[in-house]
C-alpha cells in the first residue's frame, strides 16, 4: 500500500493519478474532507480506502498501519497568509516529524512537501542554510523540518526526500481559493470580466514584472515519482524548472490560448494591455515585505540525482492547463 496524504488536495490527487497511470491502485488517501468539495479531485482516482487525517494521526501514534511500502506526505496548511503560528507549527511540522519518525522505526521511504517558501526573497534558491530565510510561518513550518532531515541523513534507516516545490500550477487547484495560482485565477477572470488582473509595479520590477519559476503540476508528480523509483536517494531537492518568467507571460499564455480557442488571433503584451486584455492593479500593502518577487530553483542537486526530464515552460505548461479546463468544461 502506498500512502498519499493530501491526497484530496491539489498535488496530492495528481500524484494519485501518476499513482494510477503506472499501474498503483492500492493507495490510502489521507486528508480532512470537511468542507467536502475536494472530493471531486478524487472521483476519477483508482484508490483502496480513505482516511481522515486525524484518524491516521492518531493511527501512527498507536504503532501505525501494516503493508505502507512507502508514503508520500503532501498535506499540509499551504495558506502562505496564515499567521496563526500555533496551528501552523502543530499541523506542518510537528506532523511531518511524527510520519518522519514512525517511517523511519518502519523503513519506509517517506516524500514530503516543502516550499521555495524556505528561500524568502532569495536571492539565491539553492539548497544550503545560507540561503534560506523565510518571510512567514507557512516558510518556517517548512524550514523547521527540512533543519530535522539534515541532522537525521547520516543516520537514516529509510529513504527520506523534501521536494521545495516553487510555483505550482495544473488541474485540480480549484478548492484553493486565494491560494490557488495565478494562471488559475487568470483564466477564470477572463471568462467572468473579459479581461485579468495583475499586481503593478514594485519592488524595483514593471507592472506585471515580478518573476517566479513556475511548475506545472504533472512535472512535480514526474519528480515524486522518480524518487520513488530511485530510493535510495535522501535529501532537500529544489523542484522547479530552474527558469524563471514573469507573471505577464502567465497571463499572455492564458489569454491568447482562449483567444485562439475562440477564433482571434495571439497578441504581444503591448496589444494584449492596451485592449485592456491585461490590467494591473495596485501592489497590496499586507504583502510588502512578504512576498517573493524573484524565485528562480536551482535544479544542481536535483540533476546530480538523477532527474533529467525538461521541464515545460510557462508558454507551453499553461497553454495545456488551459485547454484541459476548457476539455472539462471548466471555461
Amino acid at each position: 500500500m502506498i500512502v498519499v496524504t493530501g491526497g484530496a488536495g491539489f498535488i496530492g490527487s495528481n500524484l494519485v493519478r501518476g499513482l494510477n497511470l503506472r499501474g498503483f491502485t492500492d493507495i490510502l488517501v489521507v486528508d480532512d474532507l470537511t468542507e467536502g468539495d475536494k472530493f471531486v479531485n478524487l472521483v476519477h482516482g483508482r484508490i483502496a480506502d480513505y482516511m481522515h487525517k486525524d484518524d491516521f494521526r492518531q493511527a501512527i501514534a498507536r504503532g501505525g498501519l501494516d503493508g505502507v511500502e512507502a508514503v508520500f506526505h503532501q498535506g499540509a496548511c499551504s495558506d502562505t497568509t496564515e499567521r496563526n503560528g500555533h496551528y501552523m507549527m502543530d499541523n506542518n511540522y510537528r506532523v511531518t516529524l511524527e510520519l518522519f519518525q514512525h517511517c523511519q522505526s518502519r523503513k519506509i521511504p517517506f516524500i514530503y512537501a516543502s516550499s521555495a517558501a524556505v528561500y524568502g526573497a532569495g536571492p539565491v534558491y539553492a539548497e544550503h542554510p545560507r540561503n534560506e530565510a523565510p518571510l512567514n510561518v507557512y516558510g518556517y513550518s517548512k524550514f523547521l523540518f527540512d533543519q530535522v532531515l539534515r541532522r537525521h541523513m547520516p543516520n537514516l534507516t529509510a529513504p527520506a526526500v523534501g521536494l521545495r516545490y516553487f510555483n505550482v500550477y495544473g488541474p485540480q487547484e480549484q478548492h484553493k481559493g486565494r491560494m490557488a495560482s495565478v494562471a488559475f485565477h487568470n483564466m477564470n477572470q477572463f471568462k467572468e470580466l473579459g479581461h485579468v488582473r495583475l499586481f503593478g509595479g514594485w519592488d524595483g520590477y514593471e507592472d506585471g514584472g515580478q518573476m517566479r519559476d513556475f511548475i506545472h503540476v504533472d512535472d512535480v508528480v514526474d519528480v515524486n515519482l522518480h524518487f520513488l523509483d530511485h530510493s535510495m536517494k535522501s535529501g532537500v531537492f529544489n523542484c522547479g524548472t530552474g527558469r524563471a518568467q514573469p507573471f505577464n507571460d502567465v497571463a499572455m499564455a492564458v489569454v491568447n490560448t482562449l483567444r485562439q480557442h475562440h477564433g482571434h488571433d495571439a497578441l504581444p503584451l503591448e496589444e494584449l494591455v492596451e485592449q485592456q486584455l491585461i490590467r494591473y492593479i495596485d501592489f497590496p500593502e499586507d504583502l510588502k515585505g512578504r512576498y517573493q518577487s524573484h524565485t528562480q530553483a536551482d535544479l544542481s542537486q536535483l540533476r546530480a540525482a538523477g532527474y533529467e526530464k525538461p521541464f515545460r515552460d510557462v508558454q507551453t505548461g499553461v497553454s495545456q492547463y488551459v485547454k484541459a479546463q476548457l476539455h472539462r468544461g471548466k471555461l
